[in-house]
Order: C-alpha cells, then structure tokens, then sequence
C-alpha cells in the first residue's frame, strides 16, 4: 500500500506570526527600517541626561581650579583683589596704561625701614640705603583712596615721604622741584592734617598733595587708606579689564573673581 501526502495545510510558524491583515509588527523589521540609532544598537532615551552630566562635571572642575587658584593668590597678597589695572599713565615709565599689577596687603613683607606700623618704604628712605625698591624704583608704589573715599577711583602712585600731623612739610622734606612753586600756605594739606605719606606719579611733576588738578588732589595719604602695595607688574593684561569696563560699564562685581579694579595711574 502506497502512502499518500498529506492534503491538509502545513503549519509553519513564520506565516502564524505575521498578521492577517498585511501589516508587519515593528518590533519585526529591519534595523534600516527603525532608524541609524536603533541599526547600531544605539538608544537616545539617556542623551539628554548624559550630556547634562557631562556640563556640570566639566563645570565643577574648573570651578575647583578656580577656587584653588583663588586662595593661594589670597595666600600669598593678602588683599581680594589681588590684581589692578592701569587706566592712566602718571606712573609711566615704570607702569604703564594697560598694565596689570598685582598688590599685597600694605604690611606683608616689609623691609626692616618700613615705616612703623605700615609696612611702606618710602622714596626718602630707600635712597638713603634701605632695600624698599618696588616697580623699577626706590620707594613703595601703594594704592590708597584718595581722601579715604572709598567710593573714588583708587590712586596707584610711590610713597615720598612720611610727615607726621602738623608738620609743614613743604619746608622739611619736600623736594623743591616737585612743588611747582606752591609754598605750604598755598597747599591745602599743609601743615599736615594728620600723619600719612605725601605721594607722587613718576611722570608727574609735582606731588598729589599740591591743590593742582593736574595731579592725584588727595591730601596727605593715612595708612588705613592704603589697600595695599605693588609687588610686581604684567603688560597689556590690565586692558582685558579696561576693555570689559568700557563696555559694560562699573564692573565692581567682577572684583569679587579676582580680576582687578582699575585704578588712576
């Protein structure tokens, strides 16, 4: 007896998977078909997240460095800021428009012929043999309010000499040739109202304490005046910071990070 094939339908489980209806299921067609990220294995659902990540880590480290950097230039100049710069040149030649120069607190390393309780070697002192030199001369250079207005752009000039309250001073140190003729009863500071140093740009003629609007017109500098000294100085940088202010306006803020006020030469 011959077998005879079966008549009925085979079952096959690749026809019972695809619908009656002639669609296909998604999760049946080809990787082309399901777009580039999903033909590589790829999954977009935690991009955006990722890249959040990856902002804020790049973010956190560089504010650490940031913060890093802050406190040793703190350590090492006492002052915030510890950087000015230079929007006119009365200091010329020794610092000039544009410059950036960095400053300590007043009484950090003071030489031995400081002035007690200031920690600044004056002109007078250092061209009588003391070791203050500081910006290509003898003397320190400070930065003072002029008046104690600490709402007045600061003033970045030399200390000439110390004077103490009452002292006519025209007469027992100045230097003639700095005086542009004014006696002491022409000067308003003079006899000194307190005691202070009397201060001079380098490329100026005459002292700031001469009542000239030529030069500082402060009087005779106190010492709780001083924000501090200059301990050296960088050309050109100062005018990313000039630069910034005459675009923005009064950048006081900016202060806060470390990038300097701007003060008059």
């Amino acid at each position: 007896m011959t077998d005879r094939p079966s008549d009925g339908p085979s079952c096959s489980s690749t026809d019972e998977s695809i619908p009656n209806d002639g669609t296909r299921s998604p999760l049946t067609g080809s990787g082309s078909e399901r777009g580039p990220a999903a033909a590589d294995g790829r999954t977009t659902a935690g991009d955006g997240p990722s890249l959040v990540r990856d902002v804020l880590s790049v973010v956190a480290v560089v504010g650490v460095v940031v913060g890093v950097v802050a406190v040793l230039l703190f350590a090492v100049s006492g002052v915030w800021p510890p950087f000015v710069a230079i929007e006119s040149g009365s200091m010329e030649p020794n610092a000039n428009v544009g410059d950036l120069v960095f400053v300590v607190e007043a009484d950090r390393y003071a030489a031995e012929d400081a002035v007690d309780g200031t920690g600044i070697v004056t002109l007078e002192t250092a061209r009588a043999g003391s070791d203050g030199e500081s910006l290509g001369k003898p003397g320190d250079v400070i930065v003072f309010a002029p008046d104690g207005d600490p709402m007045a752009t600061p003033v970045i000039h030399r200390a000439h000499f110390w004077v103490e309250e009452g002292e006519n001073w025209v007469e027992t140190n100045a230097d003639a040739s700095h005086l542009a003729g004014y006696g002491c009863d022409e000067t308003p500071s003079c006899p000194a109202p307190h005691d202070g140093f009397v201060t001079k740009g380098d490329a100026n003629g005459a002292y700031d304490q001469l009542s000239d609007d030529r030069f500082a017109e402060t009087t005779v500098v106190a010492p709780d005046w001083i924000r501090g000294k200059a301990a050296f100085r960088i050309p050109w940088l100062g005018y990313v910071r000039l630069a910034a202010e005459s675009l923005f306006g009064t950048l006081g803020p900016l202060a806060a990070f470390g990038i300097g006020w701007s003060v008059r030469g």
